[in-house]
């Protein structure tokens, strides 16, 4: 494997060479970077133009002054990497830095979420084939698919932010909206569990009264002007965790496993107090991670004592669980900021543009409702565009993996449906969604240019499409590396997780 490795970086040095300097010919002969001097007034214009054509090297023709531009990049190998100057003088890296960051938090958590929720769906509707369920699923995601990015953020302007803000004043809804999302909402339960009409009805009448038992306590408490979720809530989201990755992971019939998962669920009801009291006196980011160590090594300690012979079934079940509570624990302290986050923003707290909201004073916990705030709408809207393509590509792939012969014979031996599907048609219907993953993380770095444009964040899509606009030859080139880069780097990692997922892939 590791001369495979070797082989596959060098080869990706060769191609980033040989790209970079093909992009760099082109966008040097796209235009005239001088175009705004050239038409100036400004009595000192010939100066001006002198110390700008010095400044990016413009008397040195493209094909000899790619390799000044080169020449700054491999100082990197030295820590101190040199991408240049833009048009307007500013130090490249630094500028596309603080883009990189921007697109980061913009598109990194809607491309996670609308891959596991795309995925899971995919699969959902897979098992349901031709089902009503499926055929619903399959008119939302072309519906999704073909929107445009920009209406989607329009709309989800017009509703979820000021439509959200105006209701927060007056948190009232009609009691027949609250039993009519209820119904829907159990239909939709019912319609993904399936089975027989007894289990389905059984499925629709729980999680109808579930649903609605929940919406009328959020909207006729008081809950939506001080939410939070307390050691109760915690402590139930946490055991219904459990039974969930108990069953995904191993099967109810495995207790070893379940016993490690509900003691990663009740320590974090039995923490919340004390995690609740570092917090207090543990400052920023540091207690979130003391809080994620303490559980994880719960997790793992309960693992050692239950496991057994299922111990690696039990590590992976209990870390799964630990990891749950531990952002429902922080998420709970989180809510308890949520009336000074409102106040501070005078009754409008879900925001509409930017990434953050302008001379904000506050706490940890108040930056992170800020941050939470302002990537709400945009998450929303790259996520519903994803997801449709993410259920679309995972369907297919289990839908051709549930035909081959081996998993006839798993069926054929007398295995059960979860262990058929989970351990044996899951991870081959993986293989492919790997590969497609690798090329939307390097999409993520790319950015999202029309997103950002519309919620006006300063990222490094909207910087790479002024860059072209603006002829900034320096701009374009660090966007490209940076994405050309991370592309190369995570297919390779996609292939290498080729032999992790299906043991009949060797890696040489």
């Amino acid at each position: 494997m590791f001369s495979y490795i070797v082989r596959r970086l060098i080869a990706a040095v060769l191609i980033v060479f040989a790209a970079s300097y093909m992009i760099y010919i082109l966008a040097a002969n796209a235009g005239d970077p001088l175009e705004d001097l050239r038409g100036s007034t400004a009595p000192n214009k010939e100066q001006l133009i002198a110390a700008k054509v010095q400044q990016l090297h413009l008397d040195v023709p493209p094909y000899l002054r790619y390799f000044i531009w080169l020449g700054g990049v491999l100082k990197g190998f030295t820590g101190n990497i040199d991408l240049g100057y833009n048009i307007k003088g500013q130090e490249v890296a630094a500028q596309v830095g603080i883009g990189i960051g921007q697109t980061v938090q913009l598109v990194v958590a809607a491309t996670v979420l609308a891959i596991l929720l795309g995925v899971a769906i995919g699969m959902a509707t897979a098992l349901r084939q031709y089902s009503g369920f499926d055929y619903s699923v399959t008119f939302i995601a072309f519906l999704f698919f073909s929107l445009p990015v920009f209406w989607v953020a329009q709309i989800l302007k017009m509703y979820v932010a000021i439509g959200f803000n105006n209701f927060l004043a007056d948190p009232v809804v009609a009691p027949w909206i609250v039993i009519v999302s209820a119904v829907v909402v159990g239909f939709a339960w019912a319609s993904i569990v399936g089975g027989a009409a007894k289990k389905y009805f059984l499925n629709f009448g729980i999680a109808t009264v579930v649903t609605g038992a929940g919406l009328f306590f959020i909207l006729y408490t008081g809950w939506l002007d001080a939410p939070s979720l307390g050691v109760i809530g915690i402590l139930i989201i946490g055991l219904a965790a459990a039974f969930a990755v108990t069953w995904i992971t191993a099967g109810f019939s495995n207790r070893k496993v379940i016993y490690t998962a509900l003691v990663a669920a009740v320590a974090g009801a039995a923490l919340w107090y004390p995690f609740n009291y570092l917090f207090f006196y543990v400052p920023g980011y540091l207690s979130w991670l003391v809080v994620f160590v303490v559980m994880i090594a719960i997790a793992v300690g309960a693992a050692f004592i239950f496991g057994g012979d299922e111990r690696p079934s039990s590590i992976r079940a209990g870390v799964i669980v630990a990891i749950i509570s531990s952002i429902l624990i922080i998420v709970d302290r989180v809510m308890a900021s949520w009336p000074d986050y409102v106040q501070l923003t005078n009754g409008r707290p879900i925001a509409t543009i930017g990434s953050s909201t302008p001379n904000l004073q506050g706490s940890v916990w108040i930056q992170t409702l800020d941050n939470f705030t302002h990537l709400l709408l945009p998450t929303i809207a790259l996520m519903l565009l994803s997801l449709a393509a993410w259920s679309r590509y995972s369907r297919g792939s289990l839908l051709e993996v549930m035909n081959q012969d081996y998993v006839r014979t798993a069926r054929a031996k007398g295995l059960s449906e979860r262990t058929v599907i989970m351990r044996h048609a899951f991870r081959n219907a993986m293989i492919p969604i790997a590969t497609l993953v690798a090329f939307e993380i390097g999409g993520i770095i790319g950015g999202a240019a029309i997103t950002e444009t519309v919620f006006g964040w300063n990222g490094v899509g909207r910087m790479f499409v002024q860059a072209v606009q603006q002829v900034d030859l320096n701009t374009v080139m660090a966007v490209f590396l940076i994405t050309s880069i991370v592309t190369l780097v995570f297919n390779l990692l996609a292939d290498l997780s080729y032999s992790a997922l299906d043991p009949r892939i060797r890696v040489n």
